[in-house]
């Protein structure tokens, strides 16, 4: 993806403005609609357009309200019947307790598919945050969520969720870790598709100097495992998943205001129902131009 990022100045005490937009590029060898269970089996190439609109405002010494605007187009070279426009709100207010922040996030995502509507998704968050140690930080939250889709409305669900995430600063901002765990239970119109589901994550951060500046790379890996409680017709028993995701992201600043970054993901999902059973490679590339 090629974006382009310009914040604003201050316009007044505690108040920023920032806007974006975006232009890339994507290889897909199994394009797919993961909400639907529905795979391709074939490679493509996606062209992406995106634009954000941000607003952070300092309500008091120790309060702060953020709030965003994103709208992404995701066009395929073949497969056009799965161009994808996605409009995300989000709004999150936190505060500075001291040895704690907390706070709320919420969010509203639409989707399209091919000028279709596709996608209705809601999704609120209370948070807890702070260092347990000086190179010790924690977050936990609660997410409940609701998701309509158009296409399939036995498919429509609630989800609460709890989360975990633990990082360890080795070296501050320039080298650290990150593991998260999540357990998600999710019911949905039809039975078939409640499920819980154990998530897991590793992710590591590092900077290295290069040619006189910092490049940054992340490495991940992220696992689910679902148990779906209804029975599957076609398989005539209850489904299960396990998904491994792997990627690896890399960004380098060409000039003051330039950003580079190439990635490139691999994910394997075992299923026993032979829909969601498959493996996909993810590569893209993005520039960005940002004013801060």
């Amino acid at each position: 993806m090629i974006a382009w990022v310009a914040a604003a100045p201050v316009i007044a005490a505690g108040t920023e403005f920032s806007a974006e937009f975006g232009l890339g590029a994507e290889y897909d060898s199994n394009v797919s609609v993961d909400e639907l269970d529905a795979t391709s089996n074939e490679s493509d190439y996606a062209y992406i357009a995106d634009a954000d609109l941000g607003f952070d405002q300092q309500l008091g010494e120790k309060v702060d309200l953020s709030l965003n605007y994103n709208v992404s187009q995701t066009n395929y070279d073949r497969f056009e019947r799965l161009d994808r426009t996605t409009h995300l709100v989000g709004a999150d207010l936190g505060a500075d307790l001291g040895a704690v922040n907390t706070g709320m996030a919420l969010y509203y995502i639409n989707a399209q598919l091919d000028g279709n509507d596709f996608l209705e998704y809601y999704r609120g968050s209370p948070y807890v945050s702070g260092f347990l140690a000086k190179k010790w930080f924690a977050r936990g939250a609660y997410v409940y969520s609701d998701k309509t889709i158009a296409q399939n409305p036995d498919r429509d669900a609630e989800s609460h969720a709890g989360e975990f995430d633990l990082y360890f600063f080795r070296r501050g901002l320039r080298s650290y870790f990150n593991a998260g765990y999540k357990f998600k239970d999710e019911d949905a119109t039809a039975e078939r598709y409640d499920y819980k589901a154990h998530n897991v994550k590793l992710r590591y951060i590092h900077r290295f100097d290069l040619w006189g500046d910092v490049l940054k790379m992340e490495f991940s890996w992220r696992y689910e495992d679902r148990d779906y409680s209804g029975i599957t017709p076609s398989i005539d028993e209850e489904r299960a998943d396990q998904r491994h995701r792997w990627k690896i992201d890399m960004e380098y600043p060409l000039s003051e205001r330039t950003l580079l970054q190439i990635y490139g993901g691999y994910s394997d999902y075992d299923s026993n129902f032979p829909r969601a059973a498959y493996d996909q490679h993810v590569v893209g590339t993005r520039l960005s131009w940002r004013w801060e």
